[in-house]
């Protein structure tokens, strides 16, 4: 049962041929006979889960019936979880116990799901990589030697094992869809506010009884298809406590129920960003296919909105948002840098330290630039229903925990910053538009590869749909070979 489906169990539970309790004794033997060399769940609770799995049993004799009831799961270490730590991988922060679960993880609970445990991030969830002082490195179950992806990391390689079916993240940079096409799992980074985040905070803040929506940042699903993806969405989606008093979400149906009738634009080169050739060719692979089905597919539009744009102005926010807590030597610093920068360097590097010293004024003239970006976005899904793309340039890499500001990635034998890999999660974050992320193939190596499906504003449905669809048609997730039983 390590690799069935979130759905599959719940009809087993429904007909009563396994039991909450078994199916929490399978995952706790999983993760104990492999997670010595993965380290993925480096919070454990398996105690609490056991009696909120005897619990599921009783309802489950008495008819009752939730969405996730009996099913065990496991929730990236940076949701609040009543009871356990969250440390966001910051030394010193093992002992703060939270009171309060997320709103994401109430509704999950709610829903029936038994959370066993949470697993690994990088520090501060800034890395696509996966370590820290406390808990140490995650490995990717296709290769030991490389990274899972981050910064929901953790959650990826436990999926990937086999030790769960249902996942739940977070994604700023590509932290949902990294790891999945890293990992060849499913991921869902929702349209913006969709799903609340609040409890999804760093250590020691306050969990507050309203939270308004961090600026680019969502909290989603992570499964192994596309219908554990639909299923979860369901049940954490719709407005927080305070926003519930004066609306209700109705969430579109999506565009279309047969693959053949989706118009599909497919966007493989990045004019800042070099993609490798294995990754560009799985998703032309995926286009032809889809072509030869009777998708329109196209790949040049007037509409669509400038990528140097959108990768720009997205550094600038994303950076105005992580440097908002900096010491104000390191400000000083990092302003001194941005006096020395011309005019004329408009790189992604000049980009993300401009935008680290912005101030009030010059973040409200960018943030009108991304609205102009976001109508763009909507004159384009007038005539496309989904945008396919890559997800990260490379298949997984090697570990490397060097200074992360001096890193550099290999792309086809090009080099280029670390930080320049988050260029293509930027399409849909920038405008807070809906992606899905799929894996379409594997390199030489047998490394997997993704794509990202990019949706119109609010219509996560449609996304997930032609993931399901391209999944029951061309096949998705595989279990990694060392893994496999």
């Amino acid at each position: 049962m390590a690799y069935q489906t979130t759905t599959e169990l719940i009809a087993l539970l429904h007909a009563r041929q396994v039991s909450a309790v078994e199916l929490l004794d399978r995952s706790i033997m999983r993760i104990e006979a492999h997670d010595p060399t993965l380290n993925a769940v480096v919070v454990r609770d398996f105690e609490r889960a056991r009696a909120a799995a005897r619990e599921a049993d009783q309802a489950l004799g008495r008819g009752e019936r939730r969405p996730l009831l009996g099913v065990p799961m496991t929730v990236k270490e940076c949701n609040n979880v009543a009871g356990l730590p969250t440390t966001w991988g910051v030394p010193g922060t093992e002992r703060l116990l939270v009171n309060e679960d997320a709103v994401a993880v109430a509704r999950l609970k709610a829903a029936g799901a038994i959370v066993l445990g949470k697993t690994n991030v990088p520090v501060l969830l800034a890395d696509w990589q996966t370590y820290n002082r406390i808990y140490g490195a995650t490995n990717n179950p296709w290769d030991l030697g490389r990274t899972p992806g981050g910064s929901s990391g953790g959650a990826a390689a436990a999926l990937a094992a086999g030790y769960v079916s249902l996942e739940f993240g977070s994604d700023l940079a590509g932290s949902l869809r990294a790891p999945a096409h890293f990992c060849g799992i499913f991921a869902h980074k929702p349209t913006h506010g969709l799903v609340p985040s609040r409890g999804v905070a760093p250590p020691g803040t306050p969990s507050l009884s309203v939270e308004v929506p961090v600026d680019l940042a969502v909290v989603g699903p992570m499964a192994r298809t596309a219908g554990d993806l639909e299923l979860a969405l369901h049940v954490v989606a719709g407005p927080d406590e305070a926003e519930a008093v004066g609306y209700n979400l109705v969430m579109p149906p999506p565009r279309h129920v047969d693959l053949k009738n989706f118009r599909v634009f497919v966007l493989d080169h990045h004019p800042l960003l070099p993609t490798a050739g294995v990754v560009r060719s799985a998703l032309g692979t995926i286009a032809d296919r889809l072509g030869k089905l009777g998708c329109k597919m196209g790949r040049t539009s007037p509409l669509l909105p400038d990528l140097d744009l959108t990768s720009r102005i997205y550094g600038q926010l994303l950076m105005a948002f992580l440097g908002a807590d900096l010491p104000r030597d390191q400000y000083n610093r990092l302003q001194a840098a941005a006096a020395t920068l011309s005019p004329d360097d408009m790189s992604p590097s000049a980009a993300r330290l401009r935008g680290s010293v912005m101030s009030h004024a010059d973040w409200i003239k960018t943030d009108r630039i991304r609205i102009s970006i976001a109508h763009q976005w909507r004159q384009f899904f007038r005539d496309w229903d989904v945008l396919l793309c890559p997800v990260m340039p490379t298949p997984a890499f090697l570990h490397d925990h060097s200074d992360i500001n001096t890193r550099r990635i290999s792309i086809d034998g090009k080099e280029i910053a670390y930080a320049d890999q988050a260029l293509w999660s930027s399409v849909a974050t920038l405008a807070g538009l809906p992606a899905t992320a799929m894996p379409i193939g594997r390199s030489e190596e047998g490394l997997p590869i993704g794509m990202q499906i990019v949706g119109p504003y609010l219509e996560d449905r449609t996304t997930i749909a032609f993931a399901a669809l391209a999944e029951r048609e061309f096949g998705g997730f595989c279990a990694p070979p060392a893994f496999e039983h």
